[in-house]
């Protein structure tokens, strides 16, 4: 088990998915194939997940927005728009990795002030470690069996924190997928991105790595 119980009774997460969507249910499937403990939740409720949690097993646990952002490794799954409001969740994150899983197709450019939507997010969650990573695929995509026995699906992963990238490579690989590390955001990252109103050169694509 992953979990950690406080003196108090509290369940602490080692992983989190924040929000139950068509990506962050993607990933909780994902999580559930492998048998790895990760808390879900969303602006709604645990009790509004009971379905997803049945259908997934007792891997996924239901909690609420407030407990899971206690998780050491935080997957963020809502709409863009919506990332302020799980930063509120605390005023000094001390070093969490906060796995950013959005993206800006719908966001206007002029909204991002010349930054890069990872950057924006960055900033919300003061004293987190950010890393973007498990945004290049549509939901339908991520996680799907490759073809091909052996091969792996690709999951790109870019942050300036090289330990938090490491780190997030080591769960994409229990996942079962094939990390790929670009590098700082501003750099290798940039493909990752919308960026003046055009998708990277890495979003939407599915690809397979041998091995």
């Amino acid at each position: 088990m992953l979990s950690t119980h406080s003196e108090t009774g509290e369940i602490f997460m080692k992983y989190a998915i924040i929000g139950s969507g068509e990506i962050g249910t993607a990933l909780a499937r994902a999580f559930a194939r492998k048998k790895i403990e990760v808390a879900v939740a969303n602006s709604r409720g645990p009790t509004t997940l009971a379905s997803l949690t049945e259908e997934l097993g007792p891997n996924v646990v239901p909690q609420s927005v407030q407990d899971a952002c206690k998780a050491e490794m935080i997957f963020l799954a809502v709409p863009f728009s919506a990332h302020q409001d799980v930063a509120k969740q605390f005023e000094q994150w001390n070093g969490k990795i906060v796995v950013d899983v959005t993206n800006t197709f719908h966001v206007a450019p002029e909204e991002l002030g010349g930054l890069l939507s990872s950057e924006i997010v960055s900033q919300a969650f003061v004293g987190a470690r950010l890393v973007k990573a498990f945004n290049h695929l549509p939901a339908a995509e991520l996680g799907t069996n490759p073809s091909v026995k052996g091969q792996r699906q690709v999951v790109f992963v870019s942050s300036d924190d090289a330990d938090a990238s490491a780190a997030v490579s080591t769960v994409a690989a229990e996942l079962g997928f094939a990390p790929v590390e670009l590098g700082r955001l501003d750099e290798g990252g940039v493909p990752l991105h919308v960026v003046g109103g055009q998708p990277g050169g890495l979003l939407f694509q599915n690809l397979e790595k041998l091995g």
